[in-house]
């Protein structure tokens, strides 16, 4: 009986602190001397349903040269657009904070 209650315990925790977002968009932008690249997610409701709000993710790349001899500085974290403030290593991290400062998930 304790070994059922401790997996019924993990099973509701994880479902509780489980992060779910619908990506609408991603896209990579930039030629030249400098990349980009943007997400935008909607978040969804402690009910699993998809939100009408949305958070815009952004990273980018300063580059410099032509062609073959074209160099990148090397993607630099991800960042909200809310608070740009905040860095983030990945952007499901990233997606994850913004909906939950918006009270969803």
């Amino acid at each position: 009986m304790k070994k059922i209650l401790t997996i019924f315990t993990l099973f509701i925790f994880s479902i509780c602190t489980a992060n779910a977002y619908q990506v609408i968009s991603s896209k990579e932008l930039g030629k030249n001397d400098a990349r980009n690249q943007n997400i935008v997610v909607k978040c969804t409701t402690d009910t699993g349903k998809v939100s009408n709000q949305t958070c815009s993710l952004r990273r980018y790349a300063k580059c410099t040269g032509q062609g073959t001899g074209r160099k990148c500085s090397g993607w630099q974290p991800w960042r909200d657009l809310r608070s740009p403030s905040n860095e983030y290593s990945d952007w499901k991290a990233a997606a994850s904070a913004c909906c939950r400062a918006k009270g969803l998930r």
